[in-house]
């Protein structure tokens, strides 16, 4: 239960997770202090585990980047997705919010399709989402509606916030 570094097998699962779940490139954006793939250089990645031994939260230099779901995706922290916009070219997993929606997401309130400005293409229903403003983390949450539908709505959540950079 306590902070202890991933063995490589397990550091290696979460970077082939990464990549998987934000596209090429993820594994980089979220440790860019780790070695490639193979090597034993972790940094100051340590992880906690649940009772039963797995993974649970991963953390560089004691800030959280995320959690696991029992799914085995992750739920990141502003951290993670900090790391994300400084890693990934925009707009992936970004949602854009006009400067009206500022406040409000960064105290982690949801961002509603009416403030959307831009939107990653790519983003799914589900997938984990990065609320800026002008490249500025707001927030970090899970997209609810598709990217045609935050351009389109003028009413609905478009996402979840979970945790604001606020908070």
């Amino acid at each position: 239960m306590h902070d202890e570094p991933p063995t490589p097998t397990e550091l290696d699962r979460i970077r082939r997770v990464a990549n998987f779940q934000f596209g090429h490139g993820g594994a980089a954006a979220l440790f860019p202090e780790v070695g490639p793939r193979g090597t034993e250089a972790v940094g100051d990645v340590t992880i906690t585990r649940t009772a039963s031994g797995r993974v649970e939260q991963c953390f560089d230099d004691g800030d959280r980047l995320f959690t696991k779901e029992t799914n085995g995706r992750f739920v990141l922290s502003v951290e993670g997705g900090r790391r994300i916009v400084e890693g990934l070219d925009a707009p992936r997993h970004r949602v854009e919010v006009g400067e009206e929606s500022v406040e409000f997401v960064r105290d982690g309130r949801n961002a509603f399709a009416k403030f959307v400005r831009s939107v990653d293409p790519d983003l799914r229903p589900g997938d984990e989402a990065v609320v800026v403003y002008d490249g500025d983390v707001l927030g970090v949450g899970r997209a609810e509606l598709s990217p045609d539908a935050m351009a389109d709505f003028d009413t609905g959540v478009a996402v979840f916030v979970r945790h604001g950079a606020g908070d």
